[in-house]
Protein backbone atom coordinates (compact mmCIF):
# COMPACT_ATOMS: atom_id res chain seq x y z
CA UNK A 1 0.00 0.00 0.00
CA UNK A 2 2.78 2.43 0.89
CA UNK A 3 4.57 1.44 -2.28
CA UNK A 4 1.47 2.25 -4.31
CA UNK A 5 1.13 5.67 -2.69
CA UNK A 6 4.77 6.46 -3.33
CA UNK A 7 4.42 5.42 -6.95
CA UNK A 8 1.40 7.67 -7.43
CA UNK A 9 3.27 10.60 -5.85
CA UNK A 10 6.24 10.16 -8.17
CA UNK A 11 3.96 9.92 -11.19
CA UNK A 12 2.19 13.20 -10.27
CA UNK A 13 5.48 15.03 -9.88
CA UNK A 14 6.68 13.68 -13.24
CA UNK A 15 3.46 14.79 -14.99
CA UNK A 16 3.43 18.21 -13.36
CA UNK A 17 7.09 18.83 -14.22
CA UNK A 18 9.18 21.65 -12.74
CA UNK A 19 7.48 24.93 -11.80
CA UNK A 20 7.88 27.60 -14.49
CA UNK A 21 8.42 31.23 -13.63
CA UNK A 22 6.05 33.81 -15.04
CA UNK A 23 7.60 35.87 -17.94
CA UNK A 24 8.71 39.37 -16.90
CA UNK A 25 6.19 42.05 -17.55
CA UNK A 26 7.08 44.48 -20.33
CA UNK A 27 7.30 48.07 -19.27
CA UNK A 28 5.06 50.40 -21.29
CA UNK A 29 7.01 52.52 -23.79
CA UNK A 30 8.04 55.90 -22.53
CA UNK A 31 5.99 58.75 -23.98
CA UNK A 32 7.60 60.63 -26.87
CA UNK A 33 9.20 63.89 -25.79
CA UNK A 34 7.18 66.95 -26.58
CA UNK A 35 8.41 68.81 -29.66
CA UNK A 36 10.77 71.64 -28.82
CA UNK A 37 9.26 75.03 -29.34
CA UNK A 38 11.16 77.16 -31.87
CA UNK A 39 13.30 79.91 -30.52
CA UNK A 40 11.49 83.22 -30.45
CA UNK A 41 12.46 85.60 -33.26
CA UNK A 42 15.03 88.24 -32.36
CA UNK A 43 13.53 91.52 -31.27
CA UNK A 44 13.16 94.04 -34.08
CA UNK A 45 15.87 96.62 -34.39
CA UNK A 46 14.95 99.92 -32.80
CA UNK A 47 13.84 102.52 -35.33
CA UNK A 48 16.63 104.61 -36.72
CA UNK A 49 16.79 108.10 -35.30
CA UNK A 50 15.84 110.78 -37.85
CA UNK A 51 18.66 112.83 -39.35
CA UNK A 52 19.85 115.82 -37.41
CA UNK A 53 20.40 119.29 -38.81
CA UNK A 54 24.13 118.56 -39.13
CA UNK A 55 23.70 115.32 -41.10
CA UNK A 56 23.47 115.20 -44.89
CA UNK A 57 21.06 112.54 -46.14
CA UNK A 58 22.63 110.02 -48.54
CA UNK A 59 20.24 107.49 -50.04
CA UNK A 60 21.34 104.08 -51.30
CA UNK A 61 19.33 104.12 -54.52
CA UNK A 62 20.66 101.01 -56.24
CA UNK A 63 22.99 98.11 -55.39
CA UNK A 64 23.46 95.74 -58.31
CA UNK A 65 25.22 92.41 -57.91
CA UNK A 66 26.23 90.07 -60.71
CA UNK A 67 28.27 86.89 -60.43
CA UNK A 68 28.34 87.15 -56.61
CA UNK A 69 25.90 85.86 -53.97
CA UNK A 70 22.77 88.06 -53.74
CA UNK A 71 23.26 88.60 -50.01
CA UNK A 72 26.39 90.63 -50.85
CA UNK A 73 24.10 93.60 -51.53
CA UNK A 74 22.78 93.56 -47.96
CA UNK A 75 26.28 93.00 -46.54
CA UNK A 76 27.57 96.01 -48.46
CA UNK A 77 24.93 98.25 -46.93
CA UNK A 78 25.55 96.85 -43.44
CA UNK A 79 29.31 97.41 -43.67
CA UNK A 80 28.79 100.90 -45.06
CA UNK A 81 26.37 101.73 -42.25
CA UNK A 82 29.00 100.65 -39.71
CA UNK A 83 31.83 102.69 -41.27
CA UNK A 84 30.19 105.87 -42.57
CA UNK A 85 30.81 109.10 -40.71
CA UNK A 86 27.48 109.41 -38.91
CA UNK A 87 28.43 112.83 -37.61
CA UNK A 88 28.07 114.24 -41.11
CA UNK A 89 25.96 111.68 -42.98
CA UNK A 90 22.65 109.91 -42.46
CA UNK A 91 22.51 106.80 -44.63
CA UNK A 92 19.10 105.75 -45.92
CA UNK A 93 19.14 102.05 -46.97
CA UNK A 94 17.84 100.99 -50.35
CA UNK A 95 14.68 99.45 -48.90
CA UNK A 96 13.81 102.70 -47.13
CA UNK A 97 14.48 104.78 -50.24
CA UNK A 98 12.21 102.65 -52.39
CA UNK A 99 9.55 102.62 -49.69
CA UNK A 100 9.49 106.43 -49.66
CA UNK A 101 9.49 106.61 -53.45
CA UNK A 102 6.28 104.56 -53.67
CA UNK A 103 4.44 107.76 -52.76
CA UNK A 104 5.62 109.37 -55.99
CA UNK A 105 3.63 109.30 -59.21
CA UNK A 106 6.56 110.69 -61.22
CA UNK A 107 9.50 108.46 -60.31
CA UNK A 108 10.23 105.13 -61.98
CA UNK A 109 12.63 102.35 -61.02
CA UNK A 110 15.10 103.15 -63.78
CA UNK A 111 15.79 106.70 -62.63
CA UNK A 112 19.34 106.71 -61.25
CA UNK A 113 20.86 109.81 -62.90
CA UNK A 114 19.67 113.04 -64.49
CA UNK A 115 16.84 115.48 -63.90
CA UNK A 116 14.43 112.77 -62.71
CA UNK A 117 16.40 112.65 -59.45
CA UNK A 118 14.80 115.94 -58.44
CA UNK A 119 11.75 113.86 -57.53
CA UNK A 120 13.94 111.69 -55.30
CA UNK A 121 15.10 114.83 -53.51
CA UNK A 122 11.51 116.03 -53.10
CA UNK A 123 10.31 112.73 -51.64
CA UNK A 124 13.31 111.82 -49.46
CA UNK A 125 15.22 115.07 -48.81
CA UNK A 126 18.39 113.25 -49.87
CA UNK A 127 21.09 115.56 -51.22
CA UNK A 128 23.03 112.63 -52.68
CA UNK A 129 22.24 109.13 -53.86
CA UNK A 130 24.62 106.19 -54.04
CA UNK A 131 24.78 103.68 -56.88
CA UNK A 132 26.87 100.55 -56.38
CA UNK A 133 27.66 97.60 -58.63
CA UNK A 134 29.61 94.53 -57.51
CA UNK A 135 30.47 91.90 -60.10
CA UNK A 136 32.50 88.74 -60.20
CA UNK A 137 33.56 85.78 -62.30
CA UNK A 138 35.72 83.00 -60.91
CA UNK A 139 38.43 84.68 -58.84
CA UNK A 140 37.99 88.06 -60.52
CA UNK A 141 35.86 90.67 -58.77
CA UNK A 142 35.20 94.34 -59.29
CA UNK A 143 33.07 97.22 -58.12
CA UNK A 144 31.87 100.67 -59.18
CA UNK A 145 30.47 103.14 -56.64
CA UNK A 146 28.97 106.41 -57.86
CA UNK A 147 27.73 109.42 -55.93
CA UNK A 148 25.09 111.51 -57.72
CA UNK A 149 23.57 114.86 -56.78
CA UNK A 150 19.78 114.94 -56.64
CA UNK A 151 19.48 118.68 -57.35
CA UNK A 152 21.29 118.58 -60.70
CA UNK A 153 21.31 114.85 -61.48
CA UNK A 154 25.05 115.07 -62.16
CA UNK A 155 27.76 112.67 -60.97
CA UNK A 156 29.70 114.16 -58.06
CA UNK A 157 32.28 111.38 -57.57
CA UNK A 158 33.03 107.83 -58.64
CA UNK A 159 35.45 105.06 -57.66
CA UNK A 160 36.01 101.74 -59.42
CA UNK A 161 38.44 98.84 -59.22
CA UNK A 162 38.87 95.32 -60.52
CA UNK A 163 40.97 92.56 -59.01
CA UNK A 164 41.90 89.53 -61.11
CA UNK A 165 42.83 87.29 -58.16
CA UNK A 166 40.95 88.01 -54.95
CA UNK A 167 37.92 86.93 -52.95
CA UNK A 168 34.45 88.37 -52.87
CA UNK A 169 35.03 89.41 -49.26
CA UNK A 170 38.06 91.46 -50.30
CA UNK A 171 36.12 93.10 -53.11
CA UNK A 172 33.27 93.89 -50.72
CA UNK A 173 35.65 95.45 -48.19
CA UNK A 174 37.36 97.52 -50.90
CA UNK A 175 34.02 98.73 -52.26
CA UNK A 176 32.97 99.82 -48.77
CA UNK A 177 36.24 101.69 -48.19
CA UNK A 178 35.97 103.40 -51.58
CA UNK A 179 32.45 104.57 -50.76
CA UNK A 180 33.55 105.96 -47.41
CA UNK A 181 36.42 107.72 -49.21
CA UNK A 182 34.22 109.58 -51.70
CA UNK A 183 31.74 110.49 -48.97
CA UNK A 184 34.50 111.94 -46.79
CA UNK A 185 35.61 114.07 -49.76
CA UNK A 186 32.19 115.68 -50.23
CA UNK A 187 32.47 119.41 -49.43
CA UNK A 188 30.15 120.96 -46.88
CA UNK A 189 28.80 123.23 -49.60
CA UNK A 190 28.15 121.51 -52.92
CA UNK A 191 29.48 123.50 -55.88
CA UNK A 192 27.02 125.55 -57.94
CA UNK A 193 27.23 123.73 -61.27
CA UNK A 194 25.22 126.35 -63.18
CA UNK A 195 27.31 129.23 -61.85
CA UNK A 196 30.54 127.42 -62.71
CA UNK A 197 29.38 126.77 -66.27
CA UNK A 198 28.22 130.39 -66.65
CA UNK A 199 31.60 131.60 -65.41
CA UNK A 200 33.35 129.45 -68.01
CA UNK A 201 31.16 130.89 -70.75
CA UNK A 202 31.84 134.43 -69.50
CA UNK A 203 35.58 133.77 -69.64
CA UNK A 204 35.27 132.52 -73.22
CA UNK A 205 33.26 135.58 -74.18
CA UNK A 206 35.79 137.93 -72.56
CA UNK A 207 38.63 136.34 -74.48
CA UNK A 208 36.70 136.60 -77.71
CA UNK A 209 35.83 140.28 -77.08
CA UNK A 210 39.49 141.03 -76.46
CA UNK A 211 40.48 139.38 -79.72
CA UNK A 212 37.85 141.35 -81.60
CA UNK A 213 38.98 144.62 -80.05
CA UNK A 214 42.58 143.99 -81.08
CA UNK A 215 41.57 143.21 -84.64
CA UNK A 216 39.02 146.01 -85.19
CA UNK A 217 41.26 147.94 -87.62
CA UNK A 218 41.80 144.94 -89.87
CA UNK A 219 38.66 143.70 -91.68
CA UNK A 220 40.11 140.31 -92.45
CA UNK A 221 41.26 139.94 -88.85
CA UNK A 222 37.79 141.02 -87.68
CA UNK A 223 36.22 138.28 -89.76
CA UNK A 224 38.66 135.81 -88.28
CA UNK A 225 37.83 137.06 -84.81
CA UNK A 226 34.10 136.64 -85.44
CA UNK A 227 34.75 133.13 -86.68
CA UNK A 228 36.79 132.29 -83.57
CA UNK A 229 34.13 133.81 -81.32
CA UNK A 230 31.42 131.77 -83.02
CA UNK A 231 33.36 128.56 -82.52
CA UNK A 232 34.02 129.35 -78.86
CA UNK A 233 30.45 130.34 -78.03
CA UNK A 234 29.00 127.37 -79.90
CA UNK A 235 31.32 125.02 -77.99
CA UNK A 236 30.33 126.67 -74.73
CA UNK A 237 26.67 126.29 -75.60
CA UNK A 238 27.18 122.59 -76.27
CA UNK A 239 28.72 122.22 -72.82
CA UNK A 240 25.90 124.17 -71.18
CA UNK A 241 23.35 121.96 -72.96
CA UNK A 242 24.24 119.06 -70.68
CA UNK A 243 23.66 121.19 -67.59
CA UNK A 244 20.71 123.33 -68.67
CA UNK A 245 19.15 122.25 -71.94
CA UNK A 246 17.23 125.39 -72.99
CA UNK A 247 20.07 127.79 -72.17
CA UNK A 248 22.54 125.53 -73.92
CA UNK A 249 20.50 125.51 -77.12
CA UNK A 250 20.24 129.32 -77.08
CA UNK A 251 23.96 129.86 -76.53
CA UNK A 252 24.89 127.30 -79.15
CA UNK A 253 22.55 128.99 -81.65
CA UNK A 254 24.15 132.37 -80.95
CA UNK A 255 27.56 130.85 -81.48
CA UNK A 256 26.38 129.33 -84.73
CA UNK A 257 25.25 132.75 -85.94
CA UNK A 258 28.63 134.28 -85.16
CA UNK A 259 30.34 131.35 -86.84
CA UNK A 260 28.29 131.84 -90.02
CA UNK A 261 28.98 135.60 -89.95
CA UNK A 262 32.70 134.97 -89.73
CA UNK A 263 32.60 132.56 -92.64
CA UNK A 264 30.69 135.05 -94.80
CA UNK A 265 33.03 137.89 -93.84
CA UNK A 266 36.04 135.84 -94.82
CA UNK A 267 34.39 134.83 -98.09
CA UNK A 268 33.56 138.34 -99.25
Amino acid sequence: MKALALLLLISGVAVAGPHKKDPPKKEPPAPAPAPKEPDPPPPPEPPKAPPSANQRIVGVLDVRVEGVPPEIAAQFQQQLEAQVDTKHFWLAPRSRMHEMMTNSTKWTEGCVIGKCLSEVKRQTNADLVLLAALTGAGTSFGYVVTLVRTDTGLVLAQESERCDVCTVSEALANATLATVKILDAVPDQLPDEHAMQAAKLAAVQTTADKELAEAKHHPHAVATGILITGLAVAAGGAGLYFVQKDAGVAVAAAGGGLLLGGVLALTF
